[in-house]
């Protein structure tokens, strides 16, 4: 955890790499809750979520990786979920699967200073996924994350 505990207008940090790591103010059904409803409208389910965060917190070859919360004392202000690929190269390390801000605090550059404290943690490269047209895709790009491909999918229930 990094900033200074006494001063409410301070930015905090808090990883969790297991679900023991959930704080009281934040205990995991909040922080996926928060994940749900502050992503809209580029959320996610809640299961799907929950299965997110089984993925990051869990021990295992080419899984894992960790949550991050910013908060101020014990207010919740942003979230982000790191996972590893166990993989490197044309397949990053890892992958910023999500990241969140409180709409009450957006603009206020937590969203910036969260990923930039998550980036530094990460050994190897990180990748992300962002719709064209959610407006973070700007910070992301400040951020220096560059497109490199188009993302292209095949859906199983399309070849029926």
């Amino acid at each position: 955890m990094s900033g200074n505990a006494t001063d409410p207008s301070t930015l905090e940090f808090h990883d969790i790499e297991s679900n023991a790591d959930f704080p009281g103010w934040a205990p995991r059904d909040a922080v996926v809750r928060f994940f749900h409803e502050t992503m809209k409208p580029y959320n996610d389910e809640i299961p799907d979520v929950e299965r997110a965060l089984d993925y990051a917190l869990v021990e295992g070859r080419g899984q894992g990786g960790f949550v991050t919360l910013a908060h101020r004392g014990e207010q919740l202000l942003g979230a982000l979920c790191m996972l590893n690929t166990g993989m490197s190269g044309y397949i990053p390390e890892h992958i910023l699967l999500f990241v969140t801000v409180s709409p009450d605090a957006r603009g206020e550059g937590i969203g910036g200073q969260l990923i930039e404290y998550c980036l530094d943690r990460c050994e190897g490269d990180v990748k992300l996924h962002v719709e064209y047209d959610n407006p973070a895709k700007r910070l992301y790009e400040r951020l220096g994350f560059e497109s490199k491909y188009a993302e292209m999918r095949w859906t199983r229930g399309d070849r029926a």
